[in-house]
């Protein structure tokens, strides 16, 4: 009788061992994912290059805009004239072709990477196109007054293992993207940061502009690590064309040489 009790201890324990196992193994599988950390043991570490892919850079609309759930942008009725301004001429008029600084959000989905740098206490990121970058000072600090900067003026805090920015003073030459989606100087950003993986990193922007958006929206898009042996940021030069305007042009063109070319200068001189 204790010899058939036993077993049937047994069958049981073993019946809900085999229950609970899926269980905690999905719950392994939803836990969020830790990052490794810095020399400090205690700041996420998120260094490295990264870069998004997909084609929001063209129109981020329909793409990487999670709310409000339809993917659009809900502008103020008299700002979609000058959307549909920018549309029609963004050959000619965006602002980044030109070689200016891309802006937030912006420089982050850009189809160039970017590089983030840290050590406890300090958080930067390089981005290669237009040799644009951004210092990311610890909040408490007040925000830059009356300024209009390509890349805004950011103050940053940890909660938990998410990096969350606040950006303002950025100027409304900027655009979101190829097709002309813009802001005003009242523009106000808040990002962050994860970490979803080793190679994944999930990047958050809420945005809210009084002048221009008739509600905050919220754009969502993941970066992966840039894992070839060897990857670096480039150069990203630009010359000017026979208008004057600034444009692009290839790492291997030979002209983006001349940018050290120093010689030139004593020639001149000498004249």
């Amino acid at each position: 009788m204790r010899a058939r009790r036993a077993v049937l201890a047994g069958a049981v324990l073993a019946c809900a061992i085999a229950i609970a196992h899926p269980a905690s193994l999905a719950q392994t599988a939803g836990a969020p994912f830790v990052p490794g950390r810095l020399w400090d043991g205690k700041t996420p570490d998120f260094r490295g290059i990264w870069q998004a892919r997909g084609s929001a850079h063209e129109n981020i609309e329909g793409r990487i805009v999670v709310d409000p759930p339809d993917g659009k942008i809900p502008y103020k009725p008299e700002a979609l004239a000058r959307r549909r301004q920018n549309y029609r001429n963004r050959e000619t008029a965006d602002p980044s072709l030109k070689c200016y600084q891309a802006g937030v959000p912006r420089a982050t989905y850009v189809p160039m990477p970017l590089q983030i740098l840290q050590s406890p206490g300090n958080f930067a990121i390089v981005y290669q196109e237009n040799h644009a970058f951004r210092v990311f000072h610890p909040e408490g600090r007040p925000h830059f007054d009356a300024t209009d900067w390509w890349m805004g003026d950011t103050r940053y805090r940890w909660q938990f293992d998410t990096l969350i920015a606040d950006v303002v003073a950025m100027t409304d030459l900027a655009w979101l993207d190829h097709a002309g989606n813009f802001h005003s100087t009242e523009f106000h950003v808040v990002e962050k940061y994860r970490m979803t993986s080793a190679n994944t990193l999930e990047y958050e922007a809420r945005m809210e502009d009084p002048v221009v958006y008739s509600r905050p929206w919220t754009l969502r898009t993941t970066l992966y690590r840039v894992t070839q042996p060897g990857a670096r940021i480039i150069e990203d030069e630009c010359l000017e064309d026979a208008s004057g305007v600034r444009r692009h042009i290839s790492p291997s063109d030979p002209r983006n040489r001349v940018k050290a070319d120093y010689s030139r200068w004593s020639t001149q001189n000498r004249r």
